[in-house]
Parts: C-alpha cells; structure tokens; sequence
C-alpha cells in the first residue's frame, strides 16, 4: 500500500472530522485514484470506495474486480457482489457497516444512479453533498503533481510549436486538430486532457464549438484549447492566432485579452480570493470598448480533472492556496466574427504565482 495514498487519506480524514461527516463515499474517478492508487471504470457495474472518519476503508465492489482490490486492500471490509445476484445486497450490507451517520458524497461527479442506491439503505438523512468539503482534498498539489502537470506542459508546447510551424491557408479545422494530436502523441502524452479544440475565422467566437472542416482564410483568427495528460495530470492551454494578418480591429482585440491575461499572472497569490482574481482581471476587459463581449469567467482549478476546485469567478470567496494550479484564462468573443482567449496554467506560491506555461503570447501570424 502506498504511503502517498496512505498520507491522502489521513488528510480526508480531517476533513471529514472538520466537516463533522462520518465518512465519504467515492466512485470510480480521480478523487478514487488519488485515495487509492487504483483505476477503476465508471460503467454499469456500481464500484465505491468509503473512507471513515476514523480512517476505515470499505467499499462496494463487482466481483470481477475482487483480485485487483484485494491486491492492494487485502484485509480492507468489502462487500463484493456478483451480476446474476445484483448488488443491491451489497449496498444494504455497507449501510449496515457504516451505521446511523452522515455520508459525504461528491454531488458533481456521483451518478444519480449509485446515488439512489445509497439512499435506498442510508436513509434520507444519511447523504450529504459534501463536495465543498472534499474538494480541499485535492486543492494544494504536492511537488511530484506540480512535476506532472510541468511535464504536461512541456508536451504540450512543443507541440503546439510544431504544429503552429506547418499551418497554411486552406487547411482545415480537422486537419490541424488531427496534425496538433499526433504531435502530442509523439512528443509523449499519455492521452489527450480533452479533444482539441480548434476553431477558424467566426466560429472561435463560440467558446467550446467543435471542430469541422471549415478552412482557414487570410485574416481569420485561429482558437486552439488543447492539452496533454500525463502521469494523471493535465495541461489546459489556449493560444489564439491570425492567418496571413490581423485587422487593426480584430490586433485591438487581442492586446485587451492579453493585457488582462497579464494581469491576472502579475497579481495572483494567496493574498487572494477566487472572487478578488476575477474581478480585477475582468476589469481590464470591461473597461475596454469590448465589454460586450465577455461571455465567461476567469479560469478554474487544474489537476487530475480539467475542471477543479477552485474557480476563478465572481462570487467564489474561496482563498487561494499555496499549491493551487489554476488557469488564467481572459477571452472576448464577437458572434460570427472572431473569438480570442489566452489561457495560462499557473500555480499559486507562498510568495504569489508562477505561470507553468511560457509559449509566446504576443500577436503571432501564422500560415505565411
């Protein structure tokens, strides 16, 4: 057993005790990993993992899946149950065990399915939310997970470099997506953080659209969103370029985008809450003549998922911590024209911040 998981776990169990919760149920996911070490699939058959506040582990667990638990939670309560019985047994066993107290549970990655299941024998009162609570779990990135996400990082830029080097006029979404995800492959991502995002011309206005065959013109801004995972661990970087040239209009743009990115680099610390990061750096973007067109907040926690405690958005009064990862990532986007967004990943210091990510962010013309 590992004593990093073994060290995660003591951490959860004061928060527990913290959150006045007697334990904390876990499906497969990166919360399960991190306490266990162990991967599991998110499918049909219901798998969870309890941690109590006085240490304990149990779990529920298919039967199939019995070797590979017992050979790291060898003398762990387990209550494993089999496809043609159906686990319903095994829930109300665990219920039993886990007695008259309160279940933490984290509401935003726990299907309604193994919800129910918990309710059913936990009673009403017997589940609670607690993703508040357990999100400090994973807030403060040890140095080995700072290292992971610099790896990541790592990847990731040179490939974007590489890629960013052989875009031409005339190619298509689909083709510089399909060029940027071999070269992450081939510089050593174990996967992708999530599809790329790459986006010409007027649909980089829309945030999140998907990739097409829309083909890339003299003038058109080019949005790319993109990231490598490794060892667990994600990059999320985003880089807005120009085909051939950029309007006086659309330079204009992007130097507001750029100047708030900045900004949010310069001031971010543990001085400060998600709330106060937020606004000063949507305050260079509204205090342009482009404040019609801010759509989204200022960035969000990094780590195992893409998205994470904490998010950098007004009203989330959450602190900043020392080893926090967070994206800074300022974007204005006008509808059917041109959408920019400069996205750093940036770890919270003692003494401030440092930005993980160093490829250039100045105007850059692309496809010459």
């Amino acid at each position: 057993m590992s004593d990093v998981h073994a060290k995660r776990r003591q951490h959860l169990v004061q928060l527990l005790k913290t959150a006045n919760l007697d334990a904390a149920a876990f499906v497969p996911g990166p919360s399960f990993a991190y306490l266990s070490g162990l991967h599991f699939h998110l499918m049909e058959r219901p798998t969870l993992l309890f941690i109590t506040a006085s240490g304990d582990i149990l779990a529920i667990m298919p039967e199939l899946e019995q070797l590979k638990w017992r050979e790291v939670f060898p003398h762990a309560t387990t209550f494993f149950w089999k496809d043609e019985t159906g686990f319903d047994a095994a829930f109300e066993k665990a219920a039993a065990e886990l007695g008259d107290g309160i279940v933490g549970i984290e509401g935003g990655r726990m299907r309604a399915f193994e919800a129910e299941a918990l309710r059913l024998h936990l009673g009403q009162g017997g589940m609670v939310d607690a993703s508040s609570a357990l999100a400090a779990l994973r807030l403060s990135k040890s140095a080995d997970e700072i290292k992971a996400t610099e790896k990541a990082i790592s990847i990731s830029e040179i490939a974007l470099g590489e890629t960013i080097d052989q875009v031409s006029a005339g190619m298509t979404e689909k083709e510089i997506a399909g060029l940027l995800k071999m070269r992450l492959l081939a510089n050593g991502a174990d996967e992708f953080a999530f599809e790329p995002i790459v986006l010409a011309g007027g649909k980089s206005a829309n945030p999140h659209g998907e990739v097409g065959d829309v083909p890339l013109n003299p003038g058109d801004p080019l949005l790319i969103d993109f990231g490598a995972t490794y060892d667990g661990y994600n990059a999320d970087i985003t880089r807005t370029f120009f085909c051939g040239h950029a309007s006086d209009e659309h330079a204009r743009i992007y130097e507001t985008v750029l100047a708030a990115n900045a900004r949010g680099r310069d001031i971010a610390g543990p001085d400060l809450t998600a709330h106060d990061l937020d606004t000063a750096v949507t305050a260079i973007l509204a205090n342009s003549p482009f404040a019609e067109l801010i759509v989204h907040k200022t960035g969000h926690g990094l780590g195992l998922d893409v998205h994470e405690d904490p998010h950098i958005m007004a009203g989330n009064h959450q602190q900043l911590v020392s080893g926090a990862l967070i994206t800074i990532e300022p974007g204005l986007y006008r509808p059917g024209e041109i959408g920019v967004r400069i996205e750093d990943d940036v770890v919270i210091e003692d003494s401030g911040s440092r930005s993980l990510t160093s490829f250039p962010r100045e105007l850059t013309i692309v496809g010459k």
